[in-house]
């Protein structure tokens, strides 16, 4: 009796997350709720990062990330994994995340 695992499950398990609409799926959530987390990172880094007017600082920032989570949907769908379009979206989140408390530590 061979003692490697049962081949078929692995099959199975490899062939369900080849199917496209995985892909589809994942690239979509990272538009919609990758896209909404770094607009709203950005929206507070700039707040708390330009030097003007609170109400203007917080105006200016929502603007920016009004275009800032269009981008993201655009990047989820232009990139060649969905890998990619988590990554690319995560990574400039986190930045924003990290400087804004940083920002806010210091104040």
């Amino acid at each position: 009796m061979d003692s490697t695992p049962d081949a078929s499950w692995f099959s199975r398990i490899g062939s369900f997350f080849a199917r496209p609409w995985l892909g589809v799926l994942s690239r979509s959530l990272a538009a919609i709720v990758g896209g909404y987390a770094l607009a709203a990172t950005c929206s507070m880094f700039l707040a708390a990062a330009l030097p003007m007017a609170r109400s203007q600082a917080v105006l200016t920032g929502m603007l920016v990330a009004i275009v800032l989570c269009a981008c993201a949907a655009l990047w989820a769908f232009a990139t060649r994994t969905a890998l990619r379009a988590w990554i690319g979206i995560a990574l400039p989140t986190l930045v924003f995340w990290a400087g804004t408390h940083l920002l806010r530590s210091g104040a």
